[in-house]
């Protein structure tokens, strides 16, 4: 036999050995993940025969039945979803164990108590993302799991031994899988560097900026659901609280922490945590009340219905009278002054009214005890004064006559806010009364302001805000009442910020939260193509001139199409067909105000789709996206329509276009019929 077919046999030999030994570890592999799945089973069907029978009253009952009834819906098994997602072989070496599962969630054998899959936030599970060459940390291997919806496919070992090897297929594919629906989570892609900032300690403030497709929405709810595993006792009691800009997004991003397993944490947007606005106003009036001057003004505006009492105090008990005399009530009152929030003055303002009675009465031979004091604290003179002196306040009440009553915002904001900036406060029609008022959004902050200032605001134990940078300074101070005994995890990308108050500095936002903070900056992206990235990045140094241009892992070389068009309508809906030939999701991002006409093109064509609304989510795989509500969304395909009417449409209008452009995961098709914007010719 001649040597080169002797070699090519021996070549077809190691190949049918190679792929024999791959398919029987991919059998042993799919075996264990069988064995999971019953274990998990059972440990459902356990949790679901405990009874909270044996608590000792109903309220304790109750209690813990809801804390069975998350138990069981924290064990639920979706069968679509991975229950394991990587493996950390030892090779017995130390005292780690010589192999170890990582997974969404915790699963033990029941009978053995042995550990099937750990959960990816277990402490030993910080390897998988972390080992590498450099330090493996003790492993030997990392092997990762390609799945087709809950049915194991593929294995892909990685030695940590320093052999060069190449990118992980399956990694990639992962990361570029077409994508219909809510947002999945990345516990299986998450790379070291977010890993860093998913594990960071609770009492630690983090700030991430984040340019497009580098995952920091992602990190951010992983860290939520890290905190919740780590702190599991103490985040029960205080909570933690995601906080989006508004519901569409809270939709997209719905399903990701029960797929982690958590199931107990509140979503709500800026609107849902100070009330909605019932009435629009100018951006020039909104830009002077977000910003964190007013909270001053409003600081005098309240303390200034505190008025220098005039009389003294007379309380007659029985055949016996006591006086405090007008200048004793004037120390009281003056000593209580910016001591304390403004309902808990008044309370005390009373309580120390009636203090000084009893003293009066002691020095007289009585020994009245706390119940006379509380009745002298609730009787009608000391009622009187209190009204007089304190009275009791809304927050609406104060905001009504400071936007009302143009003397009362002079003396209030005289230092504070120039006589051009007062003017465009003021209601040009003022309202009969506090209780007929429209407000605006901004207006909706200052309200919270002043309820803060009146009574205390409950804390959360951690508060997740994303798209943090187009929230005003008074709005942020809102938000950050929300976590004043807790720490706060701001997600957002400066570039990104499309209001009138839009933020220019993370210190500064950290500052208006009241917390403090270092700034972690991701610019390496994984979903958005390189191309794609490069386009929007001409943007940049009009936009957010300071900040780095982001880089993709994914060049993307055909992923970017721009082309003028003579009819946008017609053009848009051949993209679109185009675009639903193939997989994944299209967005289909337009001027706000264009939105009907695209709507209306898609359906003369018969192209079934849905609009995207403030409060409703998209679950259609084709979405007409008004380009306002385009943020921390994103679509495996793109169409942006008339780059030119979304930068013209708002003051900040060409971020609001550099947030378009970046939705994009596999292709990007910009349509237009007039002049492309300056910046993006460049």
């Amino acid at each position: 036999m001649a040597q080169d077919e002797v070699a090519r046999e021996a070549a077809a030999q190691d190949e049918a050995a190679q792929d024999t030994g791959a398919a029987s570890h991919l059998a042993a592999e799919r075996a264990h993940l069988a064995e999971s799945r019953a274990a998990l089973r059972r440990m459902r069907e356990h949790a679901r025969s405990l009874s909270a029978d044996m608590a000792a009253d109903r309220v304790s009952r109750d209690f813990l039945e809801s804390l069975l009834d998350q138990r069981v819906a924290a064990l639920a098994d979706h069968p679509d979803t991975p229950l394991f997602f990587g493996r950390m072989d030892s090779g017995d070496a130390g005292d780690l164990p010589a192999t170890m599962y990582v997974g969404r969630r915790h699963v033990h054998d029941g009978e053995e108590g042995r550990p099937l899959v750990l959960d990816w936030r277990a402490p030993v599970s910080r390897a998988f993302y972390q080992a590498g060459p450099a330090d493996p940390m003790g492993w030997r291997r990392r092997r990762r799991f390609g799945f087709r919806g809950g049915e194991l496919t593929a294995f892909e070992d990685e030695p940590l031994d320093g052999r060069a090897i190449g990118p992980s297929a399956l990694l990639t594919e992962e990361i570029e899988r077409p994508r219909t629906g809510p947002m999945r989570d990345i516990v299986a892609t998450i790379q070291p560097e977010q890993d860093e900032i998913v594990r960071a300690d609770l009492p630690q403030n983090v700030c991430v900026q984040g340019a497009p497709g580098t995952g920091k929405t992602a990190v951010g709810l992983h860290r939520a659901a890290y905190l919740l595993f780590t702190h599991r006792e103490r985040l029960s009691r205080s909570g933690v609280l995601i906080v989006g800009p508004n519901r569409a997004f809270l939709a997209y991003i719905s399903a990701v922490l029960p797929a982690l397993g958590e199931v107990r944490v509140e979503q709500a947007t800026v609107d849902d945590l100070l009330g909605v606005p019932t009435a629009d106003e100018p951006a020039g009036a909104a830009a002077i009340k977000g910003d964190a001057r007013m909270a001053e003004v409003l600081r005098k505006a309240l303390w200034r219905h505190v008025r220098k009492p005039e009389d003294g105090l007379a309380i007659t008990r029985g055949a016996n009278r006591y006086r405090l005399a007008d200048h004793e009530v004037r120390e009281i009152a003056a000593s209580l002054l910016g001591t304390t929030r403004y309902g808990n003055g008044r309370a005390a303002f009373a309580q120390r009214l009636a203090h000084e009675i009893l003293v009066r009465m002691e020095q007289r031979g009585e020994a009245p005890d706390d119940r006379v004091q509380d009745a002298v604290a609730r009787s009608k003179p000391v009622k009187q004064l209190l009204d007089r002196v304190w009275p009791r306040l809304g927050a609406e009440q104060v905001l009504f006559r400071l936007l009302s009553d143009a003397d009362f915002l002079r003396t209030t904001a005289k230092g504070v806010l120039s006589e051009r900036e007062q003017e465009s406060l003021l209601w040009s029609k003022p309202y009969r009364s506090h209780r007929s008022a429209a407000w605006t959004t901004a207006d909706r902050a200052l309200l919270d302001e002043l309820h803060g200032l009146i009574d205390r605001t409950p804390s959360v134990g951690h508060l997740v805000v994303d798209e943090a940078q187009d929230l005003s300074p008074m709005q942020l101070r809102a938000v950050g009442r929300r976590c004043a005994t807790g720490s706060v995890t701001v997600l957002g990308d400066l570039a990104q910020g499309t209001s009138v108050c839009s933020a220019r500095s993370w210190h500064d936002v950290l500052r208006h939260l009241g917390k403090d903070g270092e700034v972690t900056e991701l610019t390496l992206g994984f979903r958005v193509p390189a191309s794609v990235l490069a386009y929007a990045a001409r943007l940049l140094p009009s936009i957010a001139p300071g900040l780095e241009e982001p880089r993709s892992l994914r060049p993307g070389s055909e992923a970017l199409t721009v082309r003028r068009v003579p009819d946008l309508s017609e053009a848009a809906v051949a993209a679109a067909r185009r675009a639903l030939a193939g997989e994944g999701s299209i967005g289909l991002i337009v001027p706000d105000d264009d939105v009907p006409v695209y709507a209306r093109a898609l359906a003369d064509a018969g192209l079934g789709h849905q609009l995207l609304g403030p409060d409703v989510g998209g679950e259609h795989r084709l979405l007409v996206v008004p380009a306002a509500l385009a943020k921390g969304l994103e679509y495996d395909h793109v169409i942006v329509i008339e780059p030119a009417g979304i930068a013209g449409a708002a003051s900040r209008g060409l971020a609001r276009l550099y947030v378009a452009l970046t939705r994009a995961v596999t292709t990007l098709t910009v349509l237009h019929h007039t002049d492309m914007p300056a910046e993006l010719t460049n």
